[in-house]
């Protein structure tokens, strides 16, 4: 006979590194538990979760037993042997998400997990947003780096450093916070992409994970300079901008905590700094949520919180980078 059970689960969310203040609040937290329902014959076991289900953050599930497939919001996501797999939630994720697990005698377990809203720095400034146009011979050299880094990012490899403790890639002064925005006369601009950590060029970045090398630009792109790209498994990759150099090349297996090349300001940046970014399925993700607090870094001042253009967004009018003189 089939059976329907609904049960309340509380699911306890991680705690997350705070944002140095002072911040906007963009929408409430609400953490209530998920609901839960199983229809199935017979009765089957549960997921079990390891993370935040907040925007932004990265969460590890351990599928129930028996599982031959598990599919977030009816998108399939990769499964280990051992029943682990990740699942991540954007910046700008909707409330809720449906994770579903099925099973060989057509059985199923769904849960609706809540998504808490993630906090960000918001500033509000009184000037309209100022329109970008940019030139066909811009957007004609622009179109082929576009290409390559979407072909990289839709790369699958046989990395497993999704499973691992994240380190930072560099230790210094963060200088960009991932989620900031600017807000003109009510109309928003685009926030930031990843984390900026200031650095002296030259200084060695780092992987924060184990992975293979997807993308290692062989000259400096038109936004992103000297570009590296490194995919962590499940669809999990880091982006590392305005390198000075590049330590790997395309198809290399790099370590957690293996030297990959050095901070620089290449491309469109404001000065020396190591941009990272984290993108899950397209998903962008707070590094911060994997890594922690920066250790022993000093407060990031609201003076330094300005955005750099460091997003790969930018020729589309999505990236808000503070007047210099180069600007476009």
């Amino acid at each position: 006979m089939r059976t329907t059970l609904t049960l309340g689960l509380s699911i306890g969310l991680a705690a997350c590194a705070a944002t140095p203040a002072p911040q906007e609040k963009v929408g409430a937290p609400v953490i209530s538990a998920p609901e839960f329902r199983i229809t199935q014959e017979p009765v089957h076991g549960d997921f079990a979760f390891e993370g935040a289900f907040r925007q932004g953050g990265i969460v590890i599930g351990t599928a129930p037993q028996g599982a031959t497939g598990v599919m977030l919001d009816g998108r399939a996501v990769p499964v280990d042997p051992d029943r682990r797999f990740l699942i991540a939630f954007d910046r700008d994720a909707r409330p809720t998400a449906r994770i579903t697990a099925t099973f060989a005698d057509g059985g199923k377990v769904e849960r609706v997990l809540n998504v808490v809203s993630g906090t960000w720095r918001i500033e509000r400034v009184d000037a309209p947003l100022r329109p970008v146009r940019d030139s066909e011979a811009f957007m004609a050299m622009r179109k082929p780096e576009l290409e390559a880094i979407a072909a990289a990012r839709a790369e699958g490899t046989d990395a497993h450093g999704w499973r691992q403790r994240f380190y930072w890639p560099i230790t210094g002064r963060v200088s960009g916070l991932f989620g900031a925005q600017r807000i003109y006369r009510g109309e928003p601009g685009a926030y930031h992409g990843g984390v900026d950590v200031a650095a002296a060029t030259g200084a060695p970045v780092r992987a924060p994970a184990d992975g293979v090398v997807v993308l290692a630009a062989d000259k400096p792109f038109s936004l992103e300079g000297n570009l590296l790209l490194i995919d962590h498994g499940a669809g999990l990759n880091s982006a590392f901008l305005h390198l000075s150099r590049i330590d790997v090349k395309k198809g290399d297996h790099v370590t957690r905590g293996q030297v990959i090349g050095a901070v620089g300001a290449t491309g469109r940046a404001t000065g020396p700094h190591m941009h990272w970014g984290l993108m899950w399925n397209g998903a962008r993700l707070d590094p911060v949520l994997l890594t922690g607090p920066m250790p022993s870094a000093p407060p990031v001042s609201a003076a330094l919180q300005r955005m750099d253009c460091s997003d790969t967004q930018a020729q589309q009018n999505k990236c808000d980078p503070a007047p210099v003189p180069s600007e476009r």
